[in-house]
């Protein structure tokens, strides 16, 4: 029963509404199949599958609101969880800030479903770190890897007459490759809604090479530095920087989009038109989007669609909730389902031909925030991290701990390079100058 139909998911759905007694209800089902496979020391360690269906159910009396939860579904059970969602209701204290539920909608239609990804077997999985770890025994590597596929589905229904269903399916897979004596380290990831477009052995090869080329790193002086970020050092970045863009925060003076207003002025209290960054930024979402589709719905079944967050380096949309909007006047905007990053023509490979000096990041990790104003974080760099002198990678260098934001970031490019699907997101590599190093890191 793990993955139901739309047909049967609205049927049940409107069974459960049928025991409601509330004033407002909100139900809602939710299911998986996963499987995966991991591998450390070049030998499969763990395996497994998990499948789950679980229904909630959201009731409302005037402004008070109580949820219930529950994975069965006989009628008895129903009724059951109806009722516990009426009776935490009654004893909720009052929402100042609730607002009515949605009626009935209409949504775009998104491939986030790939049939290829729901038939996966433990057999294939098998196949795909095999195909990862003979490569790295062959080079006397040592490679430990994740791989996950899942198949999930949605549906909401509420007594407003909304109704929506989605269904996806999305493999995961990351591996780091180490030389024997650890001194050398490499890594990649992939993510797709279709898997037959996973190659582990090619992935793995990446990593392969970063490993053998990261033996002995030298030391630089920290500093700032022209560099190149592969998509996985700056997705994180970008993705804390996107979280940000809650108006409400920004109205309320708590984040790095809030505007300052001298006591007794009228005015904006956001900075919404203004110009922040680079006028090659340009940041949005798409349910459609061919490569990283994603829901074309929120979590309480308001549509999504193409939203423009940044455009030619201005704010353009900041997202909020009904409430907000509503007091603001404003349109509500949902928050995006994926994040995508407008890029350049250039490959990685031209980006390194075209910079004099400067160094390759592949990833950053261990991201932490220092201010929330300015959106300082500070982290490391992680598992092959290279010296680029006159086009060419010279050697590799010893991992850094970086102090930046991506506010400052995104006003220092020189070049993006071509978007690359990562983590749901679609992200460019970019080279930037006058990224901060702080100190060094002994770390591989």
């Amino acid at each position: 029963m793990t993955m139901i139909s739309q047909d049967t998911a609205k049927k049940l759905l409107t069974k459960v509404l049928a025991f409601s007694k509330a004033d407002e209800c909100a139900v809602g089902l939710e299911g998986k199949t996963a499987g995966n496979i991991r591998y450390a020391r070049n030998t499969v360690s763990t395996a497994g599958e998990e499948s789950d269906v679980e229904l909630f159910v959201q009731s409302t009396f005037g402004k008070r609101t109580g949820v219930a939860t529950i994975n069965e579904f006989d009628d008895v059970s129903l009724e059951k969880v109806v009722r516990r969602s009426e009776e935490l209701a009654k004893l909720a204290p009052e929402n100042e800030e609730y607002m009515p539920l949605f009626g009935k909608q209409s949504y775009l239609e998104s491939k986030t479903h790939s049939p290829n990804t729901a038939k996966v077997t433990p057999a294939d999985r098998a196949a795909a770190a095999e195909a990862s770890i003979v490569p790295s025994k062959k080079n006397k590597l040592v490679a430990s890897g994740f791989l996950e596929d899942e198949e999930t589905f949605t549906a909401i229904m509420n007594s407003k007459g909304l109704f929506a269903y989605n269904t996806s399916t999305n493999v995961d897979f990351s591996v780091t490759i180490r030389t024997e004596d650890g001194k050398g380290s490499g890594w990649v990831t992939r993510n797709y809604t279709d898997v037959s477009q996973l190659d582990t052995a090619k992935a793995s090869q990446i990593a392969i090479q970063k490993a053998m080329g990261s033996v002995d790193g030298k030391e630089l002086e920290p500093g700032k530095y022209t560099v190149i970020l592969e998509p996985a050092a700056s997705v994180t970045l970008l993705e804390n920087m996107a979280r940000n863009f809650d108006q409400r925060s920004a109205d309320e003076g708590r984040s790095f989009l809030s505007k300052k207003v001298k006591d007794g002025e009228e005015g904006p209290t956001n900075k919404l038109g203004e110009k922040m960054f680079d006028e090659r930024v340009n940041i949005y979402s798409d349910p459609q989007d061919p490569t990283a589709p994603t829901a074309p719905f929120s979590w309480d079944g308001y549509p999504r669609k193409r939203t423009d967050w940044v455009k030619n380096g201005v704010i353009t949309n900041m997202f909020n909730s009904p409430y907000w909007a509503k007091k603001t006047k404003t349109e509500y905007i949902p928050r995006g389902g994926n994040l995508i990053m407008t890029g350049g023509s250039e490959s990685l490979e031209d980006m390194i031909k075209n910079t004099r000096r400067g160094i390759l990041v592949t990833r950053l990790w261990y991201i932490r925030s220092l201010d929330p104003q300015t959106l300082l974080y500070t982290g490391l760099t992680r598992d092959g991290t290279f010296y680029i002198e006159d086009g060419k990678i010279k050697y590799p260098i010893k991992n850094f701990r970086f102090n930046e934001s991506p506010i400052i970031m995104l006003n220092n490019i020189e070049a993006l390079g071509k978007p690359q699907r990562i983590d749901g997101n679609m992200i460019p590599p970019m080279k930037i100058r006058d990224f901060t190093f702080s100190s060094l890191s002994d770390a591989v």
